[in-house]
């Protein structure tokens, strides 16, 4: 019998690593970037330190600094197996691999100091990669917008047939509940802080009593390490943990993204049942293993399904904000672990799919001019009835000629399934004799403004954003749809 740990494939994998996200992000949430971080964390505290005058020698820190990537991670298992502690287990591990450096590793700290730090700078850089990604669909959809900005299509209310717009007016409405996404998502980047040096519960007691009561030196302590992290910033207070709502807030701008995504991906699979588009599919892809001939919206579909699970990671977060107890409880690690990276990872591989399935989206006008045919005499009968006033007929006396006709041509569609006949029995009708039903039936003239709403919106919301993110877009390639 094979002993599970010699096959891979006799043990969970997480799909999100396996089938979804990029390895990019699967990179910045993996164990080795998480505790080479915790050792630039420990580097910065103990030089740190050693500028303002404690007893650890550059010797010491160079040595620390020396190691930072070269973690023997079976030994800091072997540690946490035996201490069931997971910083202790690292300090243990960092202690063997530089011993002369060992007993000024942590000083002072609590965890925290660590695990928060790091979490912070993780979800900094993930969101960085995460608005990289939006930019590059928010381009992409504008481009397809500005290519459909004249085509006419049925609009729908209620999912049923509506005033016309155009394909490119559509488009614009999925784009900017992504512009919107990117406001929220550059207002998180911009107020993420550090939780910097704050001991214990969050008061900084340890620390004053390293530097004989010296509050100043203290609170210079805490600014020289947040600036040697990367951090202008740093939260008011603290207790144990930096406050939870920050987790609460990142997971409701991704679940954000997640809605206009799971929108914009419903929306192209009820168009995609209509034939009116299509979202790209494989020369050998299969649609069904029954049903040869079908083409399945599988891309849009998975896009709405990681939408509704990153969505669903939110609710964990606010409970775990909600349920926090004075300076911190331990509740919220296990669960940390899970909600915080399989939320960007999942959102992560959302926007993969969005410009995936936006660069090789067909259009088919034929279908869906067929379909403005089929709705347009009954949206043309307010401008017929008001050009059979303008030629001198009695606008009570044409509305309900109108009405009967419209009943009768609605009856031969939905109870005969035969084509839409109105224009033909408004023709054979005397009192719309002197008008031109023809140019009525110009769909043109029902699409209001939405062409121009297009090259506004392109103009004036994307190209702004465009030029911020130009070295995005350049460097952009939308991450690979593996399956």
């Amino acid at each position: 019998m094979t002993d599970s740990s010699d096959n891979p494939q006799d043990g969970y994998e997480n799909p999100l690593i396996t089938r979804y996200a990029s390895a990019e992000m699967s990179r910045v949430w993996s164990a080795q970037k998480k505790h080479s971080i915790w050792r630039r964390l420990w580097v910065a505290l103990a030089e740190s330190q050693h500028e303002l005058g404690l007893d650890i020698s550059s010797e010491q820190v160079e040595a620390l600094r020396g190691a930072i990537d070269d973690i023997d991670f079976d030994v800091a298992d072997r540690y946490e197996h035996e201490l069931r502690h997971d910083v202790m287990a690292h300090v243990h591990a960092y202690r063997d691999r530089c011993p002369q450096a060992g007993g000024i590793i942590h000083l002072g700290a609590t965890s925290c100091y660590v695990t928060d730090n790091t979490d912070l700078i993780l979800l900094a850089e993930s969101l960085r990669l995460i608005r990289g990604r939006l930019v590059s669909v928010i381009d992409q959809l504008a481009k397809f917008a500005h290519e459909q900005r004249d085509l006419a299509c049925l609009g729908f209310t209620h999912l049923q047939p509506a005033q016309p717009t155009t394909v490119g007016k559509r488009a614009t409405l999925w784009c900017y509940d992504l512009v919107l996404d990117l406001e929220e998502l550059e207002h998180r980047i911009e107020s993420l802080r550090f939780r910097g040096v704050k001991g214990t519960t969050g008061t900084q007691a340890t620390f004053l009593q390293l530097f004989d009561g010296d509050h100043e030196k203290v609170d210079a302590l805490d600014k020289l390490v947040a600036k040697k992290m990367g951090f202008a910033d740093r939260y008011a207070v603290t207790g144990q943990t930096y406050s939870r709502k920050i987790d609460a807030q990142v997971l409701a701008t991704l679940s954000g993204i997640g809605q206009s995504a799971h929108k914009a991906g419903s929306d192209i699979r009820l168009l995609q049942n209509r034939k009116e588009l299509e979202e790209p599919f494989g020369k050998k892809q299969i649609g069904s293993s029954a049903m040869a001939y079908k083409r399945n919206p599988m891309r849009s579909e998975r896009m709405c399904a990681l939408s509704r699970f990153a969505i669903s990671l939110t609710a964990n977060a606010d409970q775990t904000m909600a349920t926090q107890w004075m300076e911190r409880t331990l509740d919220d690690s296990a669960n940390r672990r899970l909600s915080l990276p399989q939320s960007f990872l999942a959102i992560d591989a959302v926007l993969i799919l969005y410009r995936n399935i936006v660069d090789g989206m067909v259009v088919y006008p034929k279908v869906i001019e067929k379909h403005v045919a089929e709705e347009l005499p009954f949206m043309a009968t307010e401008e017929i009835l008001m050009a059979g006033v303008q030629a001198g007929g009695d606008r009570q006396e044409l509305h309900e000629r109108i009405r009967v006709h419209s009943q009768e041509a609605g009856a031969q569609v939905k109870q005969h399934g035969k084509p839409n006949d109105l224009i033909e029995r408004l023709r054979g009708d005397a009192a719309f004799a002197g008008i031109d039903l023809d140019d009525a039936l110009d769909v043109s003239r029902y699409i209001g403004r939405a062409p121009e709403q297009v090259d506004a919106f392109i103009g004036d919301i994307v190209t702004p954003i465009r030029e911020r993110y130009a070295n995005d877009l350049d460097e952009a390639s939308g991450g690979e749809v593996r399956v």
